[in-house]
């Protein structure tokens, strides 16, 4: 897991949401992968599915029943529906996904009896750092969010007070 969180720092470099994964297979790092849907312009390139790629790409199999998947934040339905059809031995995340959580959260797709391949769940491992990530990284964006707006209000631009009317110079009109 500390792989993982060391891939979420680097999406978070990047200005990505933190998030990280790596897949082991017999005690072996095999690949790894953090957020990138922003900077790859890609809804999928979530860290379960750039690693996910990336192990089935150098095992030449998209099949990896051996492997398994530390995540530093619990699957979403996409990603565990992937790590699934992939065949994963055991999926083990960090901080838990109250929104979009798909592991137990807000659903367990993992725990589907009707679905041909089970695959073992472990959550909580290093939640606290994990979560900590997140919320670091969304108290830095608001923060930087809040000194854009103030940057944009300045002292010398013309206050409307709230509840006042005003006139607006209408557009010519249009023959």
């Amino acid at each position: 897991m500390r792989i993982a969180l060391d891939q979420a720092h680097n999406a978070w470099l990047v200005g990505e949401v933190p998030v990280g994964a790596v897949i082991m297979r017999a005690g072996q790092v095999i690949a790894t992968g953090y957020n990138r849907p922003i900077t790859e312009h890609d809804p999928t390139a979530h860290a379960e599915i750039v690693a996910l790629r990336h192990a089935a790409q150098l095992l030449s199999n998209y099949r990896l029943p051996e492997c398994e998947l530390f995540v530093t934040l619990e699957p979403c339905a996409m990603c565990a529906m992937a790590l699934m059809h992939a065949r994963f031995k055991r999926v083990v995340f960090g901080a838990s996904d109250p929104k979009t959580g798909a592991a137990g959260s807000v659903v367990d797709l993992f725990a589907q009896a009707q679905l041909n391949h089970h695959t073992a769940v472990q959550g909580g491992v290093l939640a606290d750092e994990c979560g900590a990530v997140l919320r670091d990284f969304f108290a830095e964006r608001r923060e930087q969010y809040r000194q854009r707006r103030a940057a944009t209000t300045t002292d010398d631009a013309p206050m409307i007070p709230a509840g006042e009317a005003f006139e607006i110079d209408a557009p010519p009109s249009q023959p």
